[in-house]
């Protein structure tokens, strides 16, 4: 518990870091309240979003001291929920409490830091109710970070310790310098990842530093062991210069299966990624792009089985062309799609603009000036939108007029990616569009690459492929759509929740037999061991190797 000053029952002391944030409020606002936060489209009229909702990453663990007599529990509760608080438990602490008194521990949900304050006056400004202190239960969980080390076997003898280091250990590493592929049967490579970034364009935070990169990476590796078995592993890089970031990974890759490239900024990303894939022959995969390519093409290819309109007549607008939005494209062009139309704040981005005529566009827009948009249509979004089948938003919070999605054909799909604002609100959209997906857990159809990252490594590592190739990762995204069966499949069900533990199975399985068709598995379901198992290409990159 962090402890609290005491000031009587009306006033609560709540932590340095609480007053840290509540002062931070204050100094804006004369009293507390939840607020509503303004956007203004690039092309539209100011855009409201609805106040954020109490959730679990404002968690807060109460530890208030009650009258044992007349324990005034219905109170509180009432009084947590009319501070905008949600009640998730109420625990006794046995034997905690003075004579005549008891001690209980709340645990509540509130929308924000600056929240806690008016929860927790709340509570303290109840009789018979005095608070001891709270837990901010996100930072409780971040202490001393979320993962750890877990031996495989117990050491309890000397035959035991003699097996797993020196002198038993000497006779494997012999047997492993004869032959290095031999480190995927006998070392703790075949099923682990490294998870990399420099802490350049983390979340929404943008460039972080690799310190405060930390917690994200950790959290992935929660997600790739929970979901998949995958033992992953956070690598920070203090340095931006992608030379350096290649010449790490690449000194690093003996110890790991494969990369998981992470919140690394573009255009950087690009290259690196491109530079690993050539000189490694362990699969490269770069989540930010792929991942999300992956999940997108799972939701597209579930929507188009209830609008029964073929995948190569599409008209697509990809609003967002960063890293996410040039891999959706990529994948939208390899499936079949023609017709897309790339656009950026300033509007559709084409070789006719300004900026493409003058040299001063960014490669990426260059890619997507002379790949897309073949009719050079300019315009904002809310125009060029107009005519499209397909809206994929991975820009910014309400760049779409809810009113300019009638323009779009017969059973639009949208998919507005933007967090934690999308690019329009699915409520607003609701009366215009057929079907609907966020990047959102509270809204149907969450696209997240918690659905593709974990699954893909899974049968990567399984088949011990060199390498994640473009096939592969539509037979990924096919595997993601599978899950969802033809029964359950609705406008509001196109894609299964990432709770689903279906889909990592079904995902590594379609990985593994895509590895096979093309001659890059390399694991042998036969003898259990890494060797090539048939196919020109994987005899060729082994060679390399």
């Amino acid at each position: 518990m962090l402890p609290s000053s005491e000031a009587g029952d009306q006033v609560v002391g709540i932590g340095a870091y609480l007053t840290h944030q509540v002062s931070k409020a204050n100094s804006r606002h004369s009293h507390l309240h939840l607020p509503v936060f303004e956007h203004r489209a690039a092309f539209g009229a100011p855009y409201p979003s609805r106040p954020m909702a109490a959730s679990a990453q404002y968690s807060v663990t109460v530890r208030v001291e009650l009258d044992a007599r007349q324990e005034p529990l219905g109170k509180i509760t009432a009084q947590i929920a009319e501070a905008g608080g949600a009640l998730q438990s109420v625990d006794l602490v046995p034997g905690a409490g003075p004579e005549g008194k008891r001690v209980r521990e709340f645990t509540i949900d509130a929308a924000s830091a600056e929240a806690w304050e008016q929860i927790l006056r709340s509570i303290g400004s109840t009789r018979g109710a005095r608070v001891l202190g709270f837990t901010d239960r996100t930072f409780e969980m971040h202490k001393k970070g979320k993962i750890e080390q877990h031996n495989k076997y117990p050491l309890k003898t000397r035959d035991d310790l003699s097996m797993a280091y020196t002198p038993g250990v000497a006779r494997v590493c012999e047997y492993i310098a004869e032959d290095k592929t031999k480190a995927f049967d006998f070392t703790i490579k075949a099923n682990t990842v490294a998870v990399v970034s420099d802490g350049s364009a983390v979340l929404g935070l943008g460039d972080i530093g690799p310190e405060a990169a930390m917690p994200v990476m950790e959290g992935k590796a929660m997600l790739f062991k929970e979901f998949a078995g995958v033992d992953a592993f956070p690598i920070c890089l203090a340095t931006n210069d992608p030379e350096e970031i290649i010449q790490t990974v690449k000194l690093l890759a003996p110890t790991f299966g494969g990369i998981n490239l992470e919140d690394i900024s573009a255009p950087r990303c690009f290259e690196i990624e491109r530079r690993l894939k050539d000189e490694l022959d362990i699969p490269v995969f770069h989540d930010d792009q792929h991942g999300t390519a992956v999940v997108v093409m799972a939701a597209l290819f579930n929507s188009l089985k209830i609008t029964g309109k073929p995948i190569e007549s599409l008209r697509v607008l990809v609003l967002g062309t960063g890293a996410a939005g040039i891999a959706c494209t990529k994948m939208m062009q390899e499936s079949g799609v023609s017709e897309i139309i790339g656009c950026d704040r300033q509007g559709a981005i084409s070789t006719e603009r300004s900026d493409y005529q003058d040299g001063s566009m960014s490669t990426i827009k260059r890619w997507f000036a002379e790949n897309t948009n073949d009719e050079n249509l300019s315009g904002g979004p809310n125009e060029v939108i107009e005519g499209c089948d397909l809206f994929i938003g991975l820009s910014g919070p309400g760049l779409i007029e809810p009113a300019s999605l009638e323009r779009m054909n017969r059973d639009p799909i949208v998919f507005a990616m933007a967090n934690p604002t999308p690019e329009v609100m699915p409520e607003e959209a609701e009366r215009y569009v057929r079907i609907m997906a966020t990047g959102r857990s509270d809204y149907p159809n969450q696209i997240n690459n918690v659905l593709c990252f974990p699954g893909i490594f899974r049968g990567a590592l399984d088949a011990g492929a060199p390498k994640i190739t473009e096939e592969m990762k539509l037979a990924a995204a096919r595997g993601i759509a599978d899950v969802v069966t033809d029964d359950d499949l609705a406008e509001d069900y196109i894609i299964p929740s990432v709770f689903n533990r279906d889909v990592a199975d079904s995902v590594a399985s379609a990985v593994v037999q895509e590895a096979k068709e093309a001659g890059l598995a390399r694991f042998s379901e036969e003898t259990g061991t890494f060797e090539i198992i048939g196919g020109s290409e994987a005899s060729s990159d082994s060679a390399a190797a």
